[in-house]
């Protein structure tokens, strides 16, 4: 589907053959997108007695530039759709597709980031349970034939678009000018370091943007269920990444007490399971990889998309990122130049 092609029609053609009605009788909503090329509707079937909806996932053509030089493009939905609800993990259902255009069971507008500012403490606490656990269930999952997923990983040109990320967006907003030669190179070592430990790890199934705005809380009958969306990113990665995304999501501001509860809980569940010592040195050398390039895009979409969605959490990022550069600060002269560098961050670059 080109840029100026209207997928709405084709949406309504395709929901009205898996709700058996014309298409005259179904509405198209456009959903809000986030910073993905993908496109969104929630079609619904008008005049039924029961309520029917499916979200249409549309593919669009991508911006090659918001991907390391070299890494392929996402592979499509399936089959790391179809793998993953077969071996029992909470998917939303497929209803029909056509080329460029996915019709998927509707998991609601219930989020878990909604649920963690709105929600009792205790629900809270055990939604994020039960998506720890859920984390620790994908990195079960074994390599099967013709799944892209298991052919990609959390690589070296990973980490250095991440570095890149950091000092050409999030470092020019923090100071007001653009990063020093020196200051790019303080963010390369520390992060080439961050590559080095996570290439000597275990390789596990991961989600990679297992943060709650892609977990859905929805009831299929037997209460309160998380189902997963957003699946296509699916690589291998150490087995702390996807606990990264979750527990230091820019989204949502856990704290720290609460933060380790849930990696004390999740470290017997992984399959490799981790010493205290790795998991956790592992979960702060990987936020400042994830957490400093999400940070650095959510400063990017302020700045060049005007996009103000994002601007309210830059400052946890920036929380987050400092943390884990100061835990790591006594491991290395690299981590500690970081520590040094990632402390003169104000929590609120783009005010700038």
């Amino acid at each position: 589907m080109t840029a100026n092609d209207d997928p709405g029609s084709r949406v309504r053609a395709l929901a009205a053959r898996a709700f058996g009605v014309e298409p005259g009788a179904v509405a198209i909503e456009p959903l809000r997108a986030g910073l993905g090329a993908r496109r969104f509707f929630r079609a619904r079937a008008l005049g039924t007695s029961a309520p029917r909806t499916a979200i249409a996932r549309v593919d669009m053509p991508e911006d090659p530039a918001l991907r390391p030089a070299g890494v392929a493009p996402e592979p499509p939905l399936e089959p790391i759709r179809a793998l993953l609800e077969s071996r029992g993990l909470p998917v939303p259902r497929r209803l029909a597709h056509e080329r460029g255009i996915e019709l998927l069971e509707d998991a609601g507008d219930l989020t878990l980031e909604r649920v963690a500012r709105e929600a009792p403490a205790h629900e809270r606490r055990a939604l994020y349970a039960r998506a720890c656990a859920i984390a620790a269930e994908l990195q079960r999952v074994a390599r099967a034939p013709g799944v892209a997923a298991f052919e990609r990983r959390l690589d070296r040109a990973l980490f250095a678009y991440k570095a890149d990320q950091v000092a050409t967006w999030l470092l020019p907003a923090a100071f007001g000018r653009a990063a020093t030669a020196a200051e790019r190179a303080v963010v390369d070592r520390a992060f080439d370091e961050v590559a080095d430990r996570a290439l000597a790890a275990p390789q596990r199934l991961a989600h990679r943007d297992f943060k709650a705005q892609n977990l859905h809380v929805v009831d299929r009958g037997a209460g309160a269920e998380l189902v997963l969306i957003d699946l296509q990113g699916a690589f291998l990665a150490p087995p702390e990444y996807d606990l990264v995304c979750l527990l230091r999501d820019l989204h949502v501001a856990l704290a720290d007490e609460e933060i380790d509860e849930q990696l004390a809980r999740v470290r017997p569940q992984l399959p490799d399971a981790p010493s205290e010592a790795e998991l956790r040195e592992r979960f702060d050398l990987l936020t400042l990889s994830r957490v400093g390039k999400d940070t650095a895009r959510f400063v990017w979409a302020v700045r060049e998309r005007g996009d103000e969605r994002y601007r309210a959490y830059v400052p946890n990022g920036v929380r987050s990122l400092q943390r884990a550069a100061a835990a790591l600060a006594t491991r290395s002269p690299a981590l500690a130049d970081l520590a040094e560098l990632a402390a003169r961050i104000p929590e609120s670059p783009c005010a700038r």
